[in-house]
């Protein structure tokens, strides 16, 4: 779908190549922020770095909406759809940089975690969420359809994942500060699966199907 864009000589290919480093610096922060809560990185060591790289990939987003729109005005015979995409797509990056921030927050606040019986799977979860994350740059670059339909099979695997794990603690019959810590946790790493999904899976939708996985299924 974005091939074209890479030969483009009206701006489109540094719009790209922005892109691009909103999503290196998206998973830069899940990673710094995931440390602080399950891998004992002391939150004052990473802060100045993390809010700096959220402040940058905000920053970014606004570049490339601008550039976009310039592009729109001065180029009758721009692709249309595909510059709607880019549109949506900076503000599934620019989300993943505010869960990011959630998570920090988490550690912060719970400074504790890594004696809960949760953390080992979190701590799988963090890992496995950056892989996904950075096959997300590598996809979304080269436009593989079927890499792309396979990390979306592999991202819905961890939202059940993360669903199965929320609904256990909320039915617990004694709840605590750790527990509700995993909650958000899980809660918080869904949402960054969900919206490197909706980045990936624009390979193969269309326009009007974009944010498929940041809609969370009606219950049964």
């Amino acid at each position: 779908m974005f091939h074209w864009l890479l030969g483009d000589k009206q701006g489109l290919a540094r719009i790209f190549q922005h892109f691009g480093q909103m999503l290196e610096d998206g998973r830069h922060i899940f990673d710094a922020a995931s440390n602080t809560f399950v891998g004992g990185t002391d939150p004052a060591v990473v802060k100045d770095d993390l809010y700096a790289t959220d402040r940058r990939i905000n920053s970014i987003e606004q570049q490339i909406r601008r550039e976009l729109v310039v592009h729109l005005s001065v180029n009758e015979g721009a692709e249309l759809p595909i510059c709607l995409k880019l549109m949506s797509l900076v503000k599934d990056a620019e989300r993943i940089g505010d869960y990011a921030k959630n998570i920090f927050d988490l550690g912060r606040h719970v400074r504790d975690f890594n004696g809960d019986p949760l953390c080992a799977d979190i701590v799988k979860l963090k890992d496995r969420s950056s892989r996904l994350l950075a096959k997300m740059r590598n996809i979304h670059e080269s436009q593989d359809e079927a890499a792309a339909r396979a990390f979306c099979l592999d991202g819905e695997e961890l939202l059940r994942n993360c669903d199965t794990h929320v609904e256990a603690l909320l039915k617990a019959d004694v709840g605590s500060r750790h527990s509700v810590a995993a909650a958000l946790m899980y809660r918080y790493v869904k949402r960054v699966v969900a919206h490197s999904m909706n980045i990936v899976s624009s390979t193969f939708m269309p326009v009007d199907k974009l944010d498929y996985f940041d809609e969370d299924p009606d219950p049964e």
